[in-house]
């Protein structure tokens, strides 16, 4: 990948409306413990290997490849195979990997996360498709640019593979550096999009 092809300045999108922001989101330890389970979840197939999605009712929750670092324990969670948030994923998924869809329009409601995590994965929402941006920018453009680190492990802690494309993000000096669900598949998922490495 060569350093022109990095955005160093990203144009940011009007901010994602099917991104929920959840200040008072629960953690599974306090969901199992104070209210009745509300989350359903669906294995599905995908080019690049198994995902496990997880939605509520508000939206889609989750998305991690198997074996995905930070792949939080679901076991306890019930299978919703007629949920409509984890159909209209599948479906945009695979939309998405045949290459008829660029964005995706369902709301999202992410799994977990501090305040500034999920403040990080707003950002992700409006990175376009087919371009990059740097973990630089994202703190640049949270308004704090001494951030970089910070924001760069708040992307490795992205419940929403594909869905907020961390895979679009990048060092500065243009190298792919880490991805939770493997190096193949943030390398995978750009080609798909077009990007010349």
């Amino acid at each position: 990948m060569t350093k022109n092809r990095l955005v160093h300045s990203l144009e940011w999108v009007n901010e994602s409306t099917c991104f929920r922001k959840a200040k008072d989101a629960m953690t599974l330890t306090d969901m199992l413990l104070k209210k009745p389970l509300d989350h359903w979840q669906m294995p599905i197939h995908t080019p690049l290997g198994r995902m496990t999605l997880l939605a509520n009712t508000q939206g889609l929750c989750g998305a991690w490849f198997d074996q995905q670092k930070h792949l939080p324990d679901l076991q306890h969670m019930p299978w919703g195979p007629s949920q409509c948030w984890l159909l209209q994923a599948k479906q945009q998924l695979s939309e998405y990997f045949s290459g008829k869809r660029t964005q995706f329009d369902l709301p999202l409601s992410p799994f977990g996360g501090s305040e500034f995590q999920r403040t990080v994965w707003q950002a992700l929402a409006m990175i376009p498709f087919g371009r990059f941006a740097s973990y630089a920018d994202i703190a640049r453009y949270l308004g704090q640019p001494q951030s970089a680190r910070a924001v760069g492990t708040a992307v490795g802690r992205n419940p929403l593979s594909i869905f907020l494309p961390c895979h679009r993000v990048v060092a500065s000096s243009g190298a792919l550096t880490g991805y939770a669900g493997g190096l193949d598949r943030k390398v995978a998922l750009l080609q798909i999009e077009g990007m010349v490495l």
